[in-house]
């Protein structure tokens, strides 16, 4: 016989599983617009969910910056897109204190990053000091101008494209900066039907002004709160730390996962948890996250380069040598 809940908690299972409908929800929107993506898509909700930013790295026309306007529009985030070209300075980012002559003072006038979804497009094509404008607001959602430090509205998130590294005007982004996205993915081409689908959608107008928003900021906050509470048991926290510890002593690489991409894993797995409406993680949803956290952190030595390996290669290496932990197992 099912033991009846309290009504409080009734309550409150019934909206955690209403607001885990919401992101399918959200994903549905966004599916509208983007066709045949589907595994990029959960990426991207998996990394908003998180609070984490991401970047979003293929060619140009892939739907990089239609994903991210998607996102904003479903979310019902207030959002505000910069072109990242070599004027932008930094004072476009975060904004600047103007005189005022009538009170002899100085106004602080707000930059891009006062939003709650920041659309940085073709980021790599800006200079260094621009781009570092960026890490302290990505980090701790913080931005300091003449001494003052200002907090950005909540939820805030930075969905990023750039344009493969070697492309005309592009720069390779510091790993410093790289490590402060959450994920990095690629779009690449649609398959053959998914084009023609697309090119139908197109004819009967723009498939963006089909999305409506379906959460709002607060619940999005609510959301990732729930997302934070996840349950991860002990046995799989040690087996995040020996994937992370793996990557850094594989002979083929310079530079392994960060104990900052150790904690990014953490959070795509409980991420992907809750999208799949469990309360706690199994190793498959670590799995799955470490391609994402971890091929944007992992650096090839020259040996490497040169026999023609990939991070993927690496990666795949590290779950098979790392044993997975069993169902009952002590730490």
């Amino acid at each position: 016989m099912n033991r009846k809940l309290p009504p409080a908690e009734e309550e409150r299972k019934s909206g955690l599983e209403e607001r885990y409908q919401k992101a399918h929800l959200v994903m549905d929107e966004v599916r509208k617009s983007i066709v045949g993506k589907d595994d990029c898509i959960e990426k991207v909700m998996a990394a908003i969910l998180a609070g984490g930013n991401v970047l979003l790295e293929d060619v140009p026309g892939v739907g990089k910056t239609e994903m991210a306007i998607a996102f904003s529009r479903a979310c019902g985030l207030k959002s505000n897109r910069v072109q990242f070209t070599p004027d932008v300075m930094p004072a476009d980012i975060t904004g600047f204190s103007m005189y005022r002559k009538e009170t002899e003072s100085f106004v602080y006038r707000p930059g891009a990053v006062m939003c709650n979804l920041l659309l940085a497009d073709e980021i790599n094509r800006t200079s260094p000091k621009t781009q570092s404008a960026l890490l302290e607001v990505m980090e701790e959602g913080n931005v300091t101008i003449d001494g003052v430090t200002r907090p950005v509205p909540r939820p805030f998130i930075v969905l990023a494209t750039q344009n493969p590294v070697g492309s005309f005007g592009t720069q390779r982004l510091p790993e410093a900066q790289m490590d402060r996205f959450l994920i990095c993915i690629t779009m690449g081409y649609p398959e053959l039907e998914d084009e023609i689908a697309m090119l139908k959608s197109r004819h009967r107008g723009r498939p963006l002004d089909r999305i409506v928003p379906v959460i709002n900021g607060e619940e999005l906050l609510m959301m990732q709160a729930e997302t934070e509470n996840i349950f991860i048991h002990d046995a799989l926290y040690k087996y995040m730390t020996l994937l992370s510890r793996a990557t850094r002593e594989n002979e083929c690489t310079d530079l392994g996962l960060s104990p900052r991409g150790t904690l990014a894993l953490g959070k795509m797995a409980r991420a992907y948890a809750y999208i799949r409406g469990r309360n706690y993680c199994v190793p498959k949803d670590i799995k799955a996250a470490l391609y994402d956290v971890g091929m944007h952190r992992i650096r090839l030595n020259q040996r490497a380069r040169i026999n023609g390996r990939k991070v993927t290669d690496i990666l795949d290496e590290t779950l098979s040598q790392v044993r997975e932990p069993r169902l009952g197992e002590r730490v």
